[in-house]
């Protein structure tokens, strides 16, 4: 892997054993070798495409000690830095002489006092600032807000006072919670939830209570005003008595017969006031703050025992933002938040999150909890710790564990979740709606689980159609066997290692980058090139012809005409036949190197008993 030269000559290597030296409490690092030609393989590291250093992830190691940036400068092509959950003290490091820096973790930390207000001037690329959890006071820097790039901003758990600075453009992900800030919320944030934003007790505007004008300025104003009324209204008064005077009792019945008419008004307006519901309102408010657990074997907690715990953001998916909270017990939750719900009613959403709740498999995420108020939802099911198969598959460090006999546990796994799902729901039509690899969790022995499940029926329709992967199938009319095109394209992407780019599209696609099924398809209907399969499934020489069965059960499954496709009930019972080995290739020199999973032997139709017309 190519070195980049760097200032004074020194390579990355070099760079980074500098960079180590100024650190205390660096036993984590103890492969940080400056003999080696190369960093891409050292604790934290990951190189770009070039072999410079892209990425310093140095999480949890117990680091403390100076933070070198000026030796860091020297790694042009770093752009992500994390130093959370170490033992950093101080003040904020002078960041911005990192200057092409995109994402920056300084979380959980015990850093320290004011933060200039030019303290990230210049670093335009910034996209994702995490600084949760320390000891930061003073103000907010002002100079975030000329970050236009700034998408995902959490401050929470520090000291921060003051305004919040004069955001002019939305985030996805936003948290300044549990700090001591003031005054009016920029109304760009006026979307954001009132849940991170909560625990400054003086912030006020939308999401939050109105503003009052109670600072010292207005009241000043107000002064002025009322001194200048009452003298206008003496003024007045005595040019009444005068003119009431000269005019006599026509004028005194006059101002009689005006006086029972603001009476009556006065009257009125009352018997509106006490019309109204606020007494209702009130109740409604104290609901609203109510979780409702839909399980009884889980602990119960408050919302506020929520909004109160150690919380980190896991990211923001299609419907919003997930997040990791730690109660004080222990426990470890996650909360989902969807916006875009408010066309259920109330009545209709508790029944359906009942109804989640009574589900029971193995390879569910059952749900826990919900909240709810008209314009969000929060979801609260358990944590799993091990991440999602999307991240195992497309990082840019696959999952060694990935290998032939794991990808068909998942896949089993997978299969028999969304049949339970079509048994529990017979008269849905999307009974998992948004199945892919993101949305399947695995635990610590790679038990696939399903998450984001039977939502169809509580998500804006206009919604569900930009976002849910239903919506993304070639089939008209959404159905059951539009499931099943799901995972046919899973199935596809678990062989294959290849991102579907259906996925960014609505409806069917043609040609080789348009469509995963149609890229699988053409590469049949030539030859078996070898390219078919992921290089990086290992362990699956003895079970060639087993892979090649999950093929074409994938192709099955996400054939484009909707009457030749397979139902769910002949894909589960072909994938359960699956085997990790067979005994069909003892002949060892058909195949490439060890451990490689694809034969150099031209495949024809002819190796498939089913019609491979598919999308």
């Amino acid at each position: 892997m190519a070195q980049s030269p760097c200032v004074h000559g020194a390579t990355e290597s070099e760079i980074l054993v500098k960079f180590k030296s100024s650190l205390s409490n660096a036993s984590a690092l103890n492969n940080w070798d400056g003999n080696s030609n190369s960093p891409c393989n050292w604790v934290g590291v990951r190189c770009n495409d070039d072999g410079t250093v892209g990425l310093l992830r140095l999480e949890k190691m117990s680091l403390a000690g100076l933070i070198d940036l000026d030796t860091l400068v020297g790694l042009p092509g770093l752009r992500s830095l994390s130093l959370m959950n170490n033992s950093f003290q101080g003040p904020m490091p002078a960041v911005s002489k990192l200057s092409s820096l995109k994402i920056l973790y300084l979380s959980y930390n015990n850093f320290s006092g004011d933060i200039p207000s030019d303290a990230f001037s210049g670093m335009y690329s910034l996209k994702k600032l995490y600084m949760a959890r320390n000891n930061f006071t003073g103000q907010i820097p002002t100079s975030l807000a000329t970050l236009t790039k700034l998408v995902e901003l959490v401050l929470q758990g520090n000291q921060f006072e003051g305004n919040i600075p004069d955001f002019q453009h939305k985030f996805d992900v936003l948290d300044l919670s549990n700090n001591h800030l003031e005054g009016p919320i920029p109304s760009a944030l006026g979307d954001s939830s009132p849940a991170f934003l909560a625990g400054n007790k003086d912030l006020c505007g939308k999401p939050l209570q109105p503003c009052k004008s109670n600072d010292k300025k207005k009241k000043r104003i107000v002064i002025l005003i009322i001194v200048v009324v009452v003298s206008l209204a003496a003024l007045l008064v005595a040019i009444a008595a005068i003119s009431s005077y000269f005019r006599g009792r026509q004028r005194e019945a006059a101002a009689q017969a005006k006086m029972g008419h603001n009476k009556y008004s006065q009257k009125q307006f009352v018997n509106e006031a006490q019309s109204t519901e606020y007494p209702a309102q009130t109740k409604k408010a104290a609901q609203n703050g109510k979780l409702h657990f839909v399980r009884n074997d889980r602990e119960r907690f408050e919302l506020q025992d929520l909004l109160r715990a150690s919380a980190e953001v896991l990211g923001s998916g299609s419907f919003g933002s997930s997040y990791k909270a730690r109660l004080l017990s222990g426990s470890t939750m996650v909360v989902k938040r969807f916006r875009q719900m408010s066309n259920v009613g109330k009545e209709e959403f508790q029944e359906h999150m009942k109804r989640l709740g009574m589900l029971s498999h193995p390879n569910l995420l059952p749900l826990v909890a919900f909240y709810f108020r008209k314009e969000e939802k929060l979801l609260v099911s358990d944590f799993i710790d091990n991440g999602s198969l999307a991240s195992h598959l497309h990082s840019n460090n696959p999952n060694p564990r990935l290998d032939w006999p794991t990808r068909l546990k998942i896949i089993r796994g997978v299969a028999r979740g969304l049949a339970y799902l079509f048994k529990q729901f017979p008269n849905t039509a999307l009974p998992h709606g948004h199945l892919k690899s993101s949305n399947v969790l695995v635990d610590d022995t790679f038990e696939p689980i399903l998450t984001d499940y039977a939502l169809f029926p509580v998500v804006n329709r206009d919604l569900a159609q930009q976002v849910m992967v239903a919506y993304k199938s070639p089939d008209e009319r959404k159905n059951r066997k539009t499931d099943v095109w799901s995972l046919g394209i899973l199935i596809l992407e678990m062989l294959t290692g290849k991102f579907p780019a259906n996925y960014l599209k609505q409806g069917s696609g043609s040609g080789a980058n348009g469509d995963l099924g149609t890229w699988v398809n053409s590469v049949v209907r030539e030859e078996w090139t070898g390219e078919v399969f992921d290089k990086e499934m290992r362990g699956g020489k003895n079970g060639e012809g087993e892979m090649l069965k999950l093929l074409k059960i994938g192709m099955c499954c996400c054939e484009s005409n909707v009457e030749r496709r397979w139902d769910l009930r002949e894909a589960v019972e072909k994938i359960e036949e699956l085997k990790e080995r067979d005994g069909d290739y003892d002949d060892m020199s058909s195949y490439g190197s060890e451990g490689d999973v694809y034969s150099s032997r031209a495949m024809t139709e002819d190796d498939f008993s089913f019609s491979v017309n598919g999308s």
